[in-house]
């Protein structure tokens, strides 16, 4: 039964909360690599209710330059703001009497103290351990030793293969991720004119669109633990349907899920899912960071992008802020809800979702839900991160924390999948994972090259 106990527990994830210290246990985005250039400014960040700074290493006097450094973004000295200091002489000189730290928070020179006092060597400096990967910079802000860094196979793509994105949300990090496995809201909240009843198909152009919407035709909302989260899915059919479609969405603990948005016909010919990776500023902002990864060549833009004009493929951003938000009403376009889409709200899914998350309160209040028989993958994710939530505060470590590497192998496979009536879940779920190789990565199937791009 949900409490408001629970809520709060989830919800919160400053400096010494339950869920705040779950957080720091795992490798989080701390930025996209694109705001910290070589040679650039430091970067201010807000990161799980810490004010941070990036830098990265500068080029004299290091074989490792442009590495980046995460630091306490007030000094040591008298807490001026480190993101307006000099790059310089191996690190980050602040403005206000030159205190100078490296990226793991030594501090290297106090020009202002007398030169055989080595006061600089009893200041250590607040510092994270960074790594970069796949355009972002992962930042580890938990205690002891950083656990490995997860070898998710997005992650370790070659460049052209994966594409990210970020987009500020003005609400709760977790209710964020819940729009990911929320799977009914498709039929719904994204149905625009010619899609057929599995919400994942053309029917026709110029079918018109249906007041309430697609109806599901659900037969099933199966849901199975993994190791590192929880897999979610629904089972859809229907009277002018042959077969079924399975869909299954991976969370990822603590906070990420993967899905696909296009159909294949086998798991073998997978090409690929996206990543929603939810990332708290504080408990009432947060990033999305939105990974497409394609197995097969370079990424390719959305197949739904030209049917509502150019450039509804790309958001339209200022600093990474949607244009469309609720000081505009999401420029909700109330002739285009007549007959071309259920919300008004133009092709951009990433638009449409913003709107549902941060209408729902700057942090949901569970109490006040009615959850229905399509809801089980919220219930479910949420007993889950709980449960990690309440292992940590036994000390025992929490789930997906990877400490060696027989550990780091994650067979995330995400897939929308059409098959016989009757096809097993769960079965097709094992049969999907043993198309993954021992390290988590997928082959490109017979027959396909390189380049031929993914879905969508």
């Amino acid at each position: 039964m949900t409490t408001r106990e629970d809520n709060e527990l989830v919800a919160r994830t400053g400096p010494g909360t339950p869920c705040g210290e779950l957080m720091r246990r795992y490798w989080q985005p701390a930025a996209l690599s694109e705001e910290l250039p070589i040679g650039g400014a430091p970067l201010p960040i807000r990161l799980l209710g810490e004010d941070l700074v990036l830098f990265r290493e500068p080029s004299e006097g290091s074989d490792q330059a442009g590495r980046p450094g995460l630091l306490g973004l007030h000094c040591s000295h008298r807490r001026a703001d480190l993101s307006f200091g000099r790059v310089e002489d191996g690190g980050l000189r602040c403005l206000y009497h030159g205190w100078l730290y490296d990226l793991h928070g030594r501090c290297l020179d106090q020009p202002a103290e007398p030169a055989d006092r080595a006061f600089h060597q009893k200041i250590h400096h607040l510092a994270y351990p960074c790594v970069e990967r796949a355009g972002v910079i992962f930042a580890y802000l938990g205690p002891g030793e950083a656990p490995e860094f997860s070898n998710y196979e997005f992650l370790s793509a070659p460049t052209e293969n994966v594409t990210v994105e970020k987009y500020y949300h003005e609400c709760n990090y977790h209710q964020g991720n819940e729009g990911n496995y929320d799977l009914s809201h498709l039929n719904f909240l994204h149905y625009r004119q010619g899609q057929d009843e599995t919400g994942n198909g053309v029917k026709s152009r110029e079918a018109p669109l249906q007041h309430r919407g697609l109806q599901p035709a659900v037969v099933a909302t199966p849901v199975a633990p993994t190791p590192y989260g929880l897999r979610s899915g629904k089972i859809r059919g229907g009277p002018n349907f042959d077969g079924e479609l399975l869909t299954m969405a991976e969370f990822v603990l603590p906070n990420f899920t993967a899905f696909i948005e296009g159909r294949v016909k086998d798991a073998r010919e997978h090409p690929g899912y996206s990543v929603n990776w939810h990332v708290p500023i504080d408990d009432t902002h947060h990033w999305k960071y939105s990974w497409k990864f394609s197995r097969l060549g370079p990424v390719k833009p959305p197949t739904w992008a030209s049917q509502f004009g150019a450039g509804t493929g790309q958001t339209e951003m200022v600093d990474y802020h949607p244009v469309r938000n609720f000081s505009n009403r999401f420029l909700q376009d109330r002739l285009e809800m007549v007959n071309k889409t259920f919300a008004g709200l133009g092709g951009d899914f990433q638009i449409q979702d913003k709107w549902a998350v941060e209408g729902e309160e700057p942090i949901i209040d569970w109490t006040a839900e009615h959850l229905g028989s399509m809801d089980v993958a919220i219930e479910s994710v949420r007993r889950v991160l709980l449960k990690a939530i309440r292992d940590l505060q036994e000390g025992q470590e929490p789930a997906n924390v990877v400490r060696n590497a027989e550990q780091n192998h994650f067979p995330i496979v995400p897939f929308v999948v059409h098959v016989p009536k009757g096809t097993d879940w769960e079965g097709y779920c094992r049969y999907a994972e043993q198309m993954a190789g021992p390290d988590g990565a997928w082959s490109p199937p017979d027959g396909v090259t390189e380049g031929s791009g993914m879905l969508p």
